[in-house]
């Protein structure tokens, strides 16, 4: 949108913008910028450069955006106590280009503490800005509450200890603590140790003495949803932890790894978080975590951040929630500049200077090739049995059935993706630690479901490995294959004819539209998936095995590594080659213990290889740590994509911390397999959100290397409507179909979604699955460039700064808001820019003029206008202004630089 492509100069008029011409705004000094023209103007057309030129211009742009940097390092800019952070701490451009709000608060943590380093100055400016929010009383008279939004290494742990401290030299001497895991507690202790604080006592929930008037009460949030086993008084631990505190309480409540009370309206767990904040509404509330919230509607847990409700913009969540998704990605990133210019939220990481991340795409075998798609036809046989079945019976309502026959299906190809990487990651492991170096692997699930159920079947007793993927398969054609009708139905029948339904025979009532009933013996149906379950036993003869057994046993057993996981026991390869199932429990050890064990080995170098699930991804530290005696580079690599980024950011902050010899190196395997893209997208879409929410810019994300990878958004799902049609013969495509192309059965995209259709595409033989999964890809890669082209791809806030000789600030330079005439809420920071725009009149009537709007046409300078400061308190007004003058309440968030390298974001 920025002046004529092609041409890079660029020239700014100060003059007065006509504000006459946008109605309600007629005394505004700060006007907002748009991508369209105020005052009712319309963008005027502009001569294209050969098509040579754009596509040059198109490469140059996609280099810059991919390579300029996107964190700025961080030092506290308006506190001043403390030693400096151990290690380089960075912050995103975009919230470096707001400044925190002045400090007002005066500390009482000792200056023993903050002189010797117990807390860094990061952490003691988290400390100052969240007791300082404290002071704050929402209109609804609740007490503001603070998010830490900083990633793994900056010290979260510390940095909440240190708030707790505070408080408890203020007087107030109980606290809340909630984390994920009752071992963290013990984390929590050692927090409060290192801080000179270990007279404060940390309590389990459930060996809290009630006589006691002060301590840290730590508890889960699943014991926040828990019953006391002895009922009476203290019959759910909510009111358990209710009746510790006193209703007048106004101690600290920390939400530890908060992004684990997502979904607050439909978890009983996220309803307990709510339903505690509201009846204890004098609390000074922190929320904690490394990801915040991966999408918008996760924040509904973040009631005391005042962004939504009485006296805000937002009369009700689901009001922000509309207001932010309609603007995109970067409306997110406007919200985390406005929380920190607000004082309510600070998100710092560990500098990832030094830090390696790679894709390693797998090339699969001719072997395994044979296997999958033995496994994808006898998936689309039972795909034509389950239906026939269904239809055989009559079969009102499928819903549930089709539910659980896609997820089994989606589980099972899931477990082969992953078994086919599993021989090049030894391969690239061992090399890895032949150059001196260690290995950390994440998967998010263990397969111990179907281990126990092999287990149960013979007697506790097992001799071979298992598939998880057979597993799968027989679980959901013994438990779901349709041999009757569901009760309400069967009911229905028997009312019907209640002499057939008294015959001792069984049979099945068959109706097909309005031909006559005839009936099926039940026998039939018994033998269609008797001989189903046949054939995936002899498949299963042939599948991979579960995936962490076999890890552990290629890298030599349980001896040779360090697995942190969540299951009870394993099935282990003895020196004389038998397979026998074992108890990971020790001597006098918990699981929990045992992997606390576990990580000990690892970190002392007695073990080189560790193996971390999604059970233990929390609260675990594996880095090269300077005090440990295992210093060698960590290898960190995802052989299963995580199910969301939660649980990602998790998992790799295991690895990349504070006081690190050095930073540790990613590797993210992904199988040649087209449907494997699916869980690569559902990652790299909770990236995108959670890098503009949790670290306030979308860029942050994308230099990890899995955007390329994300087809969830609506480009995602025109390119699947485009290829469905032109497959159906519905439309010509203008995107050829790929060479070799063999075409597809249209049961696999009729009336599906993207997500549906990326999970069903695995379904396909290998050939099939990357052909049809090319000719979407075609067709996305072409929708993109397309809007790209005609100025309509979002792409967040804008990827480079722009460079301008002028700028006009009115009223100084002061971003707080002022409260105008019209009652509009703007920042006094006003900046109006023009740029060159070529000659292009020819003399003809300028539409324009026409419509009785203002002509550019042939003018060598265009004005553009841009609001910045605390624009979420004004984004509805704004909207609606625009929307008046434009038809489109779309705001193109810019970030703008001076020659004078002053910068600037907004709309």
């Amino acid at each position: 949108m920025w002046g004529t492509p092609g041409h890079s100069q660029r020239e700014l008029v100060p003059s007065v913008p006509h504000l006459n011409k946008f109605p309600g705004l007629n005394n505004l000094d700060d006007i907002i910028l748009s991508n369209q023209p105020l005052g009712g103007y319309k963008q005027p057309e502009v001569v294209q450069p050969p098509p040579e030129e754009e596509e040059d211009a198109d490469e140059e742009e996609t280099e810059e955006l991919g390579h300029m940097d996107t964190y700025a390092e961080y030092k506290p800019s308006k506190s001043t106590i403390g030693i400096s952070h151990p290690d380089i701490v960075v912050e995103t451009s975009t919230l470096s280009s707001v400044p925190p709000p002045d400090v007002t608060y005066t500390l009482s943590i000792p200056d023993s503490t903050i002189q010797n380093g117990l807390l860094s100055a990061l952490q003691l400016e988290a400390i100052i800005y969240a007791c300082q929010q404290h002071e704050v009383i929402l209109q609804n008279n609740q007490r503001a509450g603070f998010l830490i939004g900083d990633g793994a290494g900056v010290g979260k742990g510390r940095t909440v200890a240190g708030i707790i401290l505070e408080n408890y030299l203020k007087g107030r001497k109980r606290a809340l603590w909630f984390s994920v895991s009752n071992d963290l507690k013990y984390d929590a202790e050692r927090d409060l140790k290192d801080i000179e604080a270990p007279n404060i006592p940390v309590f389990a929930l459930n060996k809290v003495p009630y006589s006691t008037s002060e301590g840290v009460l730590f508890a889960t949030y699943s014991a926040l949803i828990g019953e006391s086993q002895a009922g009476g008084q203290h019959r759910t631990r909510l009111k358990q932890i209710l009746d510790w505190c006193k209703p007048e309480f106004d101690g600290v409540i920390v939400f530890d790894e908060c992004h684990k009370a997502k979904n607050a309206t439909s978890t009983k767990m996220g309803k307990a978080v709510l339903d505690l904040q509201n009846k204890l509404p004098l609390a000074r509330v922190v929320y904690a975590s490394a990801t915040g919230a991966s999408e918008p509607k996760n924040m509904i847990y973040m009631s005391r951040l005042g962004i939504w409700g009485e006296g805000t913009p937002f009369k009700t969540f689901e009001d922000f929630l509309h207001a932010i998704e309609k603007r995109g990605v970067g409306a997110m990133e406007i919200v985390a500049m406005d929380m920190k210019v607000s004082g309510m939220y600070i998100a710092r990481q560990l500098s990832f200077s030094g830090v390696s991340f790679r894709i390693e795409e797998i090339t699969l075998d001719e072997e395994f090739k044979v296997v999958y798609n033995k496994a994808a036809r006898l998936w689309a046989e039972a795909l034509e049995l389950f239906t026939r079945a269904a239809d055989l019976l009559a079969l009102a309502s499928r819903k549930s059935l089709w539910g659980q026959f896609w997820s089994s299906h989606q589980r099972f190809f899931k477990y082969l993706c992953i078994a086919a990487k599993v021989r090049r990651l030894v391969e690239l492991a061992q090399a890895e630690m032949e150059r001196g170096k260690c290995i950390v692997i994440g998967l998010q699930s263990t397969g111990e479901a179907r281990t126990r159920e092999v287990l149960d079947e013979n007697d506790g007793h097992l001799d071979r490995f298992v598939s998880a993927a057979e597993g799968v398969f027989q679980s959901l054609v013994q438990k779901h294959f349709p041999l009757e009708k569901p009760k309400k139905e069967k009911t229905l029948f028997n009312s019907l004819f209640p002499s057939l339904s008294a015959e001792p025979v069984e049979y099945v009532c068959v109706s097909v539209r309005l031909m006559p009933f005839f009936f099926l013996p039940l026998a039939k149906l018994e033998e269609l998936k008797q001989g189903l379950l046949s054939k995936i036993a002899e498949l299963g003869k042939e599948l991979p095995l579960n995936t962490l057994d076999e890890l552990i046993d290629r890298f030599g057993g349980p001896e040779r590594v360090s697995e942190m996981t969540g299951r009870k026991g394993r099935v282990v390869r003895r020196p004389d080659g038998r397979v026998q199932y074992e108890s990971r429990a020790e001597q006098g050890l918990t699981i929990d213990h045992v992997n606390v064990k576990e990580k000990e080995r690892f970190m002392v170098g007695e073990k080189l290889v560790a193996i971390i699930s999604e059970a233990a991804s929390s609260g675990i530290s594996l880095q090269a740590d300077k005090r440990v005696q295992n210093q060698r580079r960590r290898v960190h690599m995802t052989l299963e994509l995580p199910w969301s980024a939660d649980r990602a950011i998790q998992q790799f902050g295991r690895t990349h911390r504070s006081n690190q010899v050095t930073a540790p190196e990613y590797i993210f395997l992904i199988s040649e397999l087209a449907g494997e893209r699916r869980f690569a997208s559902i990652v790299a879409k909770r990236l995108e959100s959670l890098g503009a929410l949790t670290h306030g810019d979308r860029r942050a994300t994308e230099s990890r290397d899995l955007s390329k990878y994300n087809f969830e958004n609506k480009y995602g799902t025109k390119a699947l409507d485009k290829i469905t049609k032109a497959i159906l013969g519905h439309i010509e495509n203008k995107v050829p179909a790929p060479k070799g192309y063999p075409g597809g059965e249209a049961r696999f995209f009729a009336d599906c979604t993207i997500t549906k259709f990326l999970n069903r595409i695995l379904g396909l033989e290998v050939h099939q699955q990357n052909s049809l999964f090319q000719y979407f890809t075609d067709n996305f890669d072409y929708l993109i460039d397309k809007d790209k082209k005609e100025g309509r791809y979002d792409m967040g806030i804008l990827g480079k700064w722009l460079e301008l000789s002028f700028v006009l600030m009115t009223h100084g330079s002061s971003s707080f808001p002022s409260v105008l005439s019209d009652g509009v809420v703007v920042s006094k920071t006003g900046i109006k820019l023009s740029v060159k725009v070529y000659s292009i009149w020819n003399g003809d009537k300028c539409k324009q003029v026409e419509q009785g709007q203002e002509c550019w046409l042939g003018m060598r300078l265009r004005q553009y206008h841009m609001l910045c400061g605390a624009l979420l308190r004004v984004w509805k007004r704004v909207a609606d202004v625009i929307s008046d003058v434009t038809n489109s309440s779309i705001l193109q968030i810019v970030r703008l630089k001076t020659k004078q390298n002053s910068k600037q974001v907004g709309e």
